[in-house]
């Protein structure tokens, strides 16, 4: 009884912590169109194929035509396993399965104990109370009679039953039967969402909660474990005194001499700052200091991103084919959380990756807004275990000045690092304007600097810049000269023109800022 029986079921397993206790009785249960039945027969099918553990399929509605056809659209060549002995169909009625749970000694227990039967499949339990209620009969005992049956069997049961999202009161089943696995079906921005989730499993422990579930081509059901139960796995947490480059000397000076192996840092601001820029240099930087680097891309193409790092001077392209780069994209119409979630860390697994950006995740605000929080922590939470070092890329909605980075994330808290890029409307001109407020662990620098796109990325300007002639009325002095730059209406007269003017002093003069490089 302590051995477990592994159900075969793609991610299911690591959900029950290694399979089901032998001789369980399970019950699945969910609306129609679920999976609940596709879930049985890939119970049977990996029993017989994988684990030489025979089966049998006891069906009251589908005949076997119909169940060997649905078998195959995932690739389980159920005819074969039927030939070898290992698996056998019966169509039967409620009535006449009833009668044989009655009698120990019945031809349905004589099938069972002559082909060595490990696993039974019964779909399903609703069509019994139909007859139960149509014959005036008490399906209370009818459950028990079946559940004596099958602990009398030995076989670890699967039995099928719909439940509709109206039934208020538990069913009788629910209370008898060992293991309860309910599938749920629902419709989230016009695309169908599945959910399963384990409400009890006697004699074991399992990872509660609701979990995504699909029906894939060639698989079957796949179960994702959802991704906020990933953190159980450890109790400590690696640290690191090493420092990573940011990619950029002097952002690097403003955070102390670089990024903390292992930390997790936000980059915030308005479309068009440089988010994604700053991620590609912070991966190149990396890949010329040995790291295997990924670029989870939610807002741009691959191919487009590439052609636009291309032109300040990255080869995206070249890191790719050497294998320094992983670029993975996933449509932010389609995307499901524990199904992405899922596969970022089997391939930073896989590759032994280390650096990682996910641009952006105000994506993952879109796919759900209630999850996003608890969803990311899980994130930040997994790679700090792992001691890879991570960017999240947001896109603020302000375009001039920062009341909050979200109001669902409110992700400050879950971060290391946090780094501001904003435009800053100077007279007639949107200047843009970094500041760090947050380095964990490090003296940053807490002042407002100035920078510009150009070749290489993100580029500070110094204060100092050299005076030439403008067209505007207003002289474009250094940012030491204003107050008030990340407020959401920066101040327009600069204390500097103040100060002169008080004193009877010439004007300072405009700083030359540099052309930026189109991007």
């Amino acid at each position: 009884m302590d051995t477990l029986v592994k159900t075969g079921i793609a991610g299911l397993d690591e959900i029950l912590l290694g399979g089901i206790p032998r001789h369980n009785n399970l019950i699945v249960e969910g609306a129609p169109g679920t999976g609940k039945t596709t879930l049985g027969l890939g119970f049977i099918y990996a029993g017989a194929a994988l684990y030489d553990e025979p089966g049998v399929i006891v069906s009251f509605e589908l005949d076997a035509a119909k169940l060997l056809r649905d078998a195959a659209g995932f690739d389980w060549d159920l005819q074969a396993q039927i030939d070898a002995g290992r698996i056998k169909i019966i169509q039967t009625s409620p009535a006449v399965l009833l009668s044989e749970f009655r009698n120990a000694d019945g031809a349905f227990a004589d099938t069972l104990r002559g082909m060595g039967a490990k696993r039974l499949l019964i779909d399903g339990l609703t069509p019994m109370r139909l007859y139960a209620e149509v014959h005036d009969l008490p399906f209370r005992e009818d459950v028990h009679v079946l559940i004596e049956g099958l602990n009398r069997l030995g076989v670890t049961t699967l039995v099928t039953a719909e439940r509709e999202e109206s039934m208020v009161a538990p069913a009788h089943e629910r209370f008898v039967f060992d293991t309860i696995i309910e599938l749920t079906r629902a419709e989230h921005k016009r695309r169908v969402e599945r959910r399963l989730t384990v409400s009890k499993s006697r004699g074991q422990d399992f990872i509660g909660g609701s979990h995504t579930m699909r029906i894939e081509a060639h698989q079957g059901i796949h179960v994702y474990r959802r991704a906020q139960s990933r953190p159980m796995l450890l109790n400590d947490q690696p640290t690191s005194e090493k420092r990573l480059s940011i990619g950029a000397p002097a952002i690097d000076a403003l955070m102390d001499g670089g990024l903390y192996e292992g930390s997790v840092t936000m980059v915030s601001g308005i479309s068009g700052t440089g988010k994604t820029v700053l991620s590609v240099q912070f991966l190149t930087a990396a890949v010329k200091a040995g790291h295997k680097t990924m670029l989870v891309t939610l807002d741009e193409h691959p191919r487009q991103l590439i052609r636009n790092a291309a032109s300040l001077g990255f080869d995206l392209e070249g890191m790719r084919e050497r294998g320094e780069l992983f670029v993975l994209y996933e449509s932010p119409l389609e995307l499901e959380l524990d199904v992405h979630f899922d596969r970022v860390i089997k391939l930073a697994e896989r590759e032994s990756i280390d650096c990682i950006v996910f641009d952006s995740v105000a994506v993952y605000e879109m796919a759900s807004r209630s999850e996003v929080a608890d969803y990311l922590y899980a994130l930040a939470t997994y790679f700090k275990n792992r001691l890879a070092t991570v960017f999240f890329n947001y896109e603020s909605p302000e375009l001039l000045g920062l009341s909050q980075i979200s109001e669902e994330l409110k992700g400050s808290h879950l971060v290391d690092n946090i780094i501001l890029l904003n435009y800053v409307e100077i007279s007639t001109m949107l200047r843009r304007a970094i500041a760090i407020p947050k380095v964990r662990g490090s003296r940053n620098l807490q002042i407002t600097r100035e920078y510009v796109i150009a070749e290489g990325g993100l580029a500070l300007l110094d204060e100092d810049g050299s005076p030439s002639a403008r067209a505007n009325a207003v002289p474009q002095l250094p940012f030491s000269a204003y107050s008030s730059l990340l407020s959401r209406s920066p101040t327009r007269q600069s204390p500097a023109i103040e100060v002169a003017v008080a004193h009877g002093d010439a004007l300072p003069a405009s700083v030359d800022l540099p052309t930026e490089s189109t991007s």
